[in-house]
């Protein structure tokens, strides 16, 4: 599958978060995340999620959600995975209602400190078109302009409604994950 080198859409969005950036480990949040909390991080287009890893042992999440009017299943393996930076890749199955198609999406999970107690969280998704997906548009008689609004429009939608309920949930695992450590010292 070639990716192409071309922006198909990009967001960024942030959320402050009421913990300390020390309390924080996003990759243990994301690899240990409940199906049900994940469907609570963007109702109701989040349906499934879960983990597993690459044969050669890279972790990946495995999430389903609808974005816009497509069904996108994608297989994001960890490109890096730390407490406060994860950079997650995947080819993502996409099911329109016209057809079938894959994008190439980079999710970037981040946190950085605003003070000693609260942090900002931002979450990054950027897709890139493949190959499959310029046939995809060439068979429907697309331009990629047309596909790169429509995905932005939808993209950018979804990661706005998602990017606070994803920083509270992280901080509720932090602070969860803090007083379970503080109960057993």
């Amino acid at each position: 599958m070639k990716i192409i080198d071309a922006i198909l859409s990009q967001s960024a969005y942030t959320a402050d978060m009421d913990v300390p950036l020390e309390q924080v480990d996003i990759a243990d949040w994301l690899f240990n995340l409940p199906e049900a909390e994940y469907q609570r991080c963007c109702p109701p287009d989040h349906i499934a999620a879960g983990t597993t890893v690459t044969d050669d042992g890279r972790r990946m999440s495995i999430n389903v959600e609808m974005i816009g009017s497509a069904l996108v299943v994608q297989h994001y393996v960890a490109e890096e995975a730390g407490k406060t930076y994860c950079r997650m890749n995947s080819i993502s199955d996409v099911f329109a209602p016209n057809g079938r198609s894959q994008v190439n999406v980079v999710w970037e999970l981040i946190a950085e400190a605003i003070d000693e107690k609260t942090c900002r969280y931002t979450n990054r998704v950027t897709a890139h078109p493949t190959d499959a997906f310029m046939a995809f548009l060439r068979e429907h008689n697309v331009s990629f302009d047309e596909a790169a609004a429509a995905r932005q429009a939808a993209g950018g939608d979804h990661n706005h409604r998602e990017t606070p309920l994803f920083a509270a949930s992280i901080a509720r695992h932090a602070k969860l994950t803090a007083k379970r450590a503080a109960a057993a010292a």
